[in-house]
């Protein structure tokens, strides 16, 4: 595990997309223990300085290396613009050591699909294992709690996408529902939601994995698919009914 070159690249690639608060703040946040300073002359950048003290206090600490492994992914996470998460998990994944070329390469073709955060946050480990059925439900299962949160509806399923998606008494709105193509795609997110409920979900979760297959080519379209509607997750405003 080289954490040193994790904290060198990270905060070098990091030091124009956040400021020094924000790396304090997110250490604060989640580190129970003083972050030190570790002096690097060729370290130029204040910002790069501050990751780079952050996590090398980080590996100084006394836990089991996952937990260590996961509170620096944590970290990262926090100080991360979206547009960059990608490269920052391949600097973490190198630095910790993934051991077989197949896992790299599996690795590599997931990055670059450039997935909505929360299936890079949820689904990579799962789909670099090979545990395509899994990485599938799991994203499903997500997108129907960030729904349900944002939303604030009890209800689940293709029934809860076909109740906040509408155009009438949806409280999910991506448009204003004014024009025959604002009902189009507000509709159509409705519906495609709703199939993702039906023809993903409710498979994954009712059948075994070895009645249900999923090869990885079709795990990575299911994974776009979904990643495309977390997207119109983020950008719909909630219209309280």
């Amino acid at each position: 595990m080289n954490f040193r070159l994790i904290a060198t690249e990270v905060g070098d690639l990091l030091k124009y997309d956040t400021t020094v608060n924000e790396i304090r703040r997110a250490a604060a946040a989640l580190f129970r223990f003083r972050v030190e300073v570790f002096p690097n002359d060729n370290i130029t950048s204040a910002r790069a300085q501050e990751v780079y003290n952050a996590i090398l206090s980080l590996a100084k600490q006394e836990m089991n290396n996952d937990e260590r492994n996961e509170l620096l992914k944590k970290f990262c996470r926090q100080i991360t613009p979206d547009g960059h998460w990608d490269k920052v998990q391949l600097i973490i994944e190198d630095g910790l050591g993934i051991t077989s070329s197949a896992e790299k390469l599996t690795h590599g073709e997931f990055i670059a699909r450039g997935f909505h955060p929360e299936i890079m946050d949820h689904c990579r480990k799962l789909f670099s294992q090979g545990n395509y059925f899994h990485a599938v439900f799991e994203a499903c299962k997500v997108y129907n709690k960030q729904v349900q949160q944002k939303a604030q509806s009890s209800a689940d399923g293709a029934n809860l996408m076909l109740e906040v998606w509408g155009c009438e008494k949806g409280t999910l709105k991506i448009t204003p529902c004014q024009s025959e193509t604002d009902r189009n795609v507000q509709d159509g997110v409705k519906f495609l939601s709703a199939g993702l409920m039906r023809a993903m979900r409710n498979p994954t979760a009712h059948e075994p994995a070895l009645h249900w297959p999923i090869g990885k080519q079709d795990c990575l379209d299911m994974l776009s698919f979904i990643s495309f509607l977390f997207r119109q997750l983020d950008k719909a405003v909630y219209y309280k009914g």
